[in-house]
């Protein structure tokens, strides 16, 4: 079990999810993306995969759904789970996949640094990002994210891992990073198995078991 974890995070956003994987035997590993570019991410998601024993089930949040299209066509690798996250064509990325969907809330409280790199700001954590979370956890989000190299989002993928794997999805509806309306449209086209939360863009944290339970539906996949 492999998770990847989206722009303005890191791997401790699967920290409620990881122990209901691991007491149900599930062996997991949370990378940690540097998020400085999409080759560099698939790069540490494909090391976390050769190191893994197989089968291995690849779950991506947000950003992290872009890194596993990519990343996600090893033999070991027998199913893709996306938690609001991107699931890109061949030869897309994040403005072809947004095109023609209302603008996301979220996208005015992001902030580019004088490198390049972006962060949510602290009231963008707390109104967009996770606003159905307690106020100390979103401090700590806030505190903990990870900045992501902004011309990331114009980067496009090369493979299309979904196109041979089976896949899950669980659509936010509260979302306000991700149009709603597009992650639907996106786990219709890749025939996801699909799950519906009311939740914010933070689903794995918001409702951790509902998600474990996803994740675990595509881990018993032969």
């Amino acid at each position: 079990m492999v998770l990847v974890h989206g722009a303005f995070a890191d791997g401790s956003s699967w920290s409620k999810v990881i122990p209901r994987l691991e007491a149900q035997g599930l062996h997991v590993v949370a990378v940690q993306l540097p998020l400085t570019s999409l080759a560099e991410d698939v790069a540490v998601t494909k090391r976390a995969i050769d190191n893994a024993e197989g089968p291995i089930t690849l779950v991506g949040h947000s950003w992290g759904g872009t890194v596993i299209t990519e990343a996600g066509t090893s033999d070991k690798v027998k199913a893709l789970v996306y938690i609001a996250a991107f699931a890109n064509d061949v030869g897309t990325n994040y403005q072809d996949l947004v095109k023609g969907y209302p603008d996301a809330p979220g996208g005015a409280a992001i902030v580019v640094d004088k490198a390049g790199f972006a962060r949510l700001s602290d009231n963008g954590v707390a109104k967009d990002f996770a606003p159905d979370l307690p106020g100390p956890e979103q401090k700590i989000i806030a505190a903990t994210q990870g900045p992501i190299r902004a011309a990331e989002f114009g980067e496009k993928t090369t493979a299309a891992a979904w196109s041979t794997k089976p896949s899950w999805f669980v659509v936010a509806t509260n979302d306000r990073m991700i149009a709603p309306a597009l992650e639907e449209a996106m786990a219709k086209k890749i025939k996801a198995h699909t799950t519906v939360l009311k939740s914010s863009h933070v689903a794995m944290l918001a409702h951790p078991a509902e998600v474990a339970k996803v994740i675990e539906s595509a881990a018993k996949v032969k």
